[in-house]
């Protein structure tokens, strides 16, 4: 049954994000004017023509993932097609701007309003890249966060290791003085030759144990770090839940162009997909895992998905929207269209090389489930 509801969930992802994506590009359109000649829900080949209204034929196809739209003149390659009465190279190039960029600001609408909704009702904690920034918004109340010494590690050999003490455990006093910060640790033990610890050990930290160690040179031989003891959100008013939408989505867009960014170096230094970059396998195993951790983690997922959608379709990379709206700002520019062949040209090369870098990942997606 969960398999079933995985699948369903996933296939609901993929549309949901593809569909409003297409819905800006066909709702711009028809306000500029340019005639939207197919409103297809999922991929080709046509399986039933739903109904014609104003022109657009809304279509049932049989690949059951996301949709298009097929504008008049999109794809043609005669200059009089291609300007025709109602076709999108007839339109001013500013609609055909706003055309282009909609899906994308269309994705971004749809992450900010469930990335609000998230904060708002779901309480979710806000993404991190760096421990101070976490600190900072405790401080702040913006998060609820308390604070502790862990022993990260215990080198190999020393006195620490000599006496069995765990790693991964909290330290809560060291010779009956607390611990409060990592430097507590070297300030207390300085010119000492042996000292107490008192461990907070066991799942959830509820055991309390105490070890005399030996020092060597004021060093027991254990990393210390400052940890998170426990960690929650605050309940977030609808400015704050805006607010931290907005920073969210900031930090998921910077991590996106990264990993985008990394993959095509890795591919071409390597050949290789780096770990963290997924395709529809990998999406369908995080769809499948959210939904074992509930509701509000599948709506966090589509937020994360809509949001590298975006990113990834307003990049100027060829068959893509920001590939597409390359050539309409080049044009904009040299005040005439760019020839049309050259455009037709470029924008299968990049569709075919995009076909590639998605078969290479899937491939990938496929060697990581063994």
């Amino acid at each position: 049954m969960t398999i079933l509801l995985s699948a369903l969930a996933f296939i609901l992802l993929l549309s949901l994000l593809i569909m409003i994506h297409e819905w800006g590009h066909f709702i711009v359109a028809r306000r500029s004017g340019v005639v939207v000649e197919e409103f297809g829900f999922g991929l080709p080949p046509r399986a039933k023509t739903l109904f014609v209204q104003k022109g657009t034929a809304f279509t049932v196809n049989w690949i059951p993932f996301g949709g298009f739209v097929r504008l008049r003149g999109e794809n043609a390659l005669e200059e009089e097609d291609r300007t025709g009465l109602g076709s999108f190279g007839a339109a001013s190039i500013s609609s055909r701007i706003a055309i282009l960029c909609a899906g994308v600001f269309m994705n971004f609408v749809l992450a900010l309003a469930l990335l609000t909704c998230g904060f708002l009702w779901g309480n979710w904690i806000p993404t991190y890249v760096s421990f101070d920034a976490m600190r900072s918004d405790a401080e702040s109340g913006l998060i609820n966060m308390e604070l502790a010494v862990i022993i990260d590690d215990v080198v190999s050999g020393s006195p620490a290791a000599q006496i069995g003490i765990p790693e991964k455990s909290i330290l809560v006093a060291v010779d009956n003085q607390l611990i409060e910060n990592p430097e507590d640790v070297t300030r207390i033990q300085k010119d000492k030759k042996k000292v107490t610890y008192k461990l907070l050990t066991g799942e959830g930290y509820t055991e309390e144990e105490e070890f005399t160690v030996s020092l060597e040179d004021g060093k027991a031989g254990v990393i210390v770090a400052l940890f998170a003891k426990t960690f929650s959100a605050s309940d977030y008013g609808l400015g704050t839940s805006l607010y931290l939408a907005f920073r969210e989505a900031g930090i998921m867009t910077h991590q996106t162009v990264l990993g985008i960014g990394q993959l095509f170096v890795s591919l071409m230094k390597t050949g290789k997909v780096p770990e963290g970059v997924t395709g529809l396998v990998g999406i369908a195993q995080l769809t499948h895992a959210s939904i074992l951790d509930g509701f509000m983690t599948y709506v966090r997922l589509v937020a994360l998905l809509s949001l590298s959608l975006a990113v990834l379709n307003i990049l100027p990379f060829p068959a893509l929207d920001g590939g597409r709206l390359v050539f309409v700002l080049a044009e904009l520019i040299a005040r005439r269209p760019i020839n049309r062949r050259f455009e037709l040209l470029v924008n299968g090369a990049g569709f075919l090389f995009l076909l590639a870098v998605i078969f290479l990942i899937t491939f990938y997606d496929i060697l990581r489930l063994f």
